[in-house]
């Protein structure tokens, strides 16, 4: 082929493209016009680098904040790949078991690394610095996750997210405000002293309770239960992988937050207190709450103990026996680290 013939190739590929801008009502010339005049792309351009390493901005002095905010941020990104999971699963039609499974796979991989990577808390920061520094959080809180919030309410029905003592008192007929107003994590923004919604929540409200309550809404017939009720015939693997989503989201990660909180707030409780207020020792161990995303897929055994052997094993280690655990579960520690920030 001589220097001044073009590779019958690209002449393929430009066709296609013609077809492609024809029917859009485009006009090829000009993109590729466009394209000849554009800078080539940059990796640190594709990924706005120079913006992601700016949005570190600790508020105190301490070297070790600085591991604290990128850990959570890490930790958003990680819920939005979840979310963007669920969304699929949620939205696909027909949905079929395969792209069921492999979505559901997505998500306990980057549920894996989330529980993994909490030891850059426990270990990577220094105990004496992140006492101090988070008290100039206040009244911020990881609490005011609303992604997590937000992969709760895509994965169930909101009654099963409804505080542990009134969860028998709402159903289908109830309306989306009324679950939202009685979720099990709002039990846990209440001030101990007063009863009162702390200033945590009420600014949490402010910004995520519409949307909130409009994902309940939305999701009311598409969220990934039923999903699951709409598959013909599920299989095995199938209820395994829920199985493992429900463990890894209400009884794994909570508890690799219990695991940072004894490490770094195991002193008198009255010295160890939440920077948003919140009261989190009512919602933060599994066993309290038992938040189950999928009941149905449980023994009546099995939801008894929700979360009771893996604290034993991970968190105080298997010598420790199970009065000895229940005792210290039930001492009045404000082991508020929260799910992120406290």
């Amino acid at each position: 082929m001589s220097d001044t013939q073009i590779d019958p190739k690209i002449l393929e590929k430009i066709e296609l493209l013609q077809e492609k801008f024809k029917a859009s009502g485009q006009d090829m010339i000009s993109y590729l016009e466009g394209l000849l005049y554009a800078d080539y792309l940059t990796y640190w351009e594709y990924i706005n680098l120079d913006t992601l390493l700016s949005l570190q901005q600790p508020k105190t002095s301490f070297k070790d904040e600085k591991i604290f905010i990128i850990y959570h941020q890490i930790t958003e990104l990680y819920f939005k790949l979840i979310v963007s999971e669920l969304e699929q699963i949620a939205d696909e039609k027909p949905l079929s078991e395969e792209f069921f499974k492999a979505r559901l796979e997505r998500v306990l991989m980057y549920f894996d690394h989330l529980i993994s990577s909490f030891a850059m808390m426990w270990k990577g920061m220094e105990k004496e610095q992140f006492l101090k520094f988070r008290m100039s959080l206040l009244p911020s809180s990881g609490f005011q996750s609303a992604q997590f919030r937000e992969i709760e309410l895509m994965a169930t029905d909101a009654w099963n997210l409804v505080t542990v003592a009134k969860r028998g008192l709402f159903g289908s007929t109830s309306t989306a405000a009324e679950l939202f107003e009685n979720l099990y994590w709002q039990q846990g923004a209440i001030e101990l002293a007063t009863g009162q919604k702390t200033l945590t929540l009420k600014s949490f409200e402010a910004k995520y309770g519409k949307p909130l309550v409009e994902l309940i809404q939305g999701y009311g017939d598409k969220n990934i239960w039923r999903k699951y009720l709409e598959q013909a015939d599920p299989s095995a693997e199938l209820k395994d992988l829920m199985r493992q989503f429900d463990l890894k989201a209400n009884v794994f990660w909570p508890l690799a937050h219990y695991k940072s909180a004894v490490r770094y707030l195991q002193r008198d409780p009255v010295d160890i207190a939440a920077t948003g207020g919140t009261n989190m020792q009512k919602y933060l161990p599994p066993r309290f709450q038992k938040v189950i995303f999928f009941p149905n897929l449980w023994t009546q055994e099995e939801q008894e103990e929700w979360g009771n052997g893996w604290v034993v094993k991970e968190i105080f280690g298997e010598e420790i026996q199970k009065g000895l655990l229940n005792l210290l579960l039930s001492y009045p520690w404000n082991l508020s680290m929260g799910y992120f920030l406290v």
